[in-house]
């Protein structure tokens, strides 16, 4: 069953990058932003393709594979109200990974055009949703982080032949 626009607005609030945006702005940007439906197992990105926009996942969930040797690297699986794809909001840099529907999914694509009628729109809103963008990357970083740490460490060998090469 498909929400209606409050409920996609009460939805996109609750998700942490659009938390402390008004109804206005968010009724405004789901006017102006594409919902995209796929069915489970098509791919909705790819690591290294060239894009401006990220998802909200609306329903169904997705899964997110990074490349490590030739194979498919399974990272996260998301759900409802998560977020894909906002690094290529700041960076426009190729995705870092790839993203499949792991079940039927609904996804709002938001693009940097979308975000920059925000910004004529509101840019206090705009404003805070950049933050709250920052914010969710800076998570996700230190989640990496922590990630990274529980790998087995180099030997030291390893690690001058690295700083040698620096």
């Amino acid at each position: 069953m498909k929400a209606t626009g409050l409920e996609r607005v009460h939805m996109l609030q609750n998700v942490p990058t659009f938390g402390g945006i008004n109804d206005d702005v968010l009724s405004f940007l789901l006017s102006h932003s594409k919902t995209k439906e796929h069915k489970a197992g098509e791919v909705i990105f790819r690591e290294g393709d060239y894009t401006a926009s990220m998802y909200v996942i609306e329903d169904g969930e997705v899964a997110i594979y990074k490349q490590k040797a030739g194979e498919d690297c399974l990272m996260v699986i998301l759900g409802e109200g998560d977020c894909l794809g906002e690094m290529a909001l700041f960076d426009y840099m190729p995705r870092s990974a790839s993203a499949l529907a792991k079940s039927d999914c609904r996804l709002i694509e938001i693009t940097s055009q979308n975000l920059y009628e925000i910004y004529k729109k509101d840019m206090e809103q705009f404003a805070l949703i950049q933050m709250n963008l920052g914010r969710e990357i800076a998570r996700r970083l230190r989640k990496a982080d922590e990630l990274c740490v529980k790998c087995p460490l180099r030997s030291d060998a390893e690690v001058k032949t690295f700083r040698q090469c620096q």
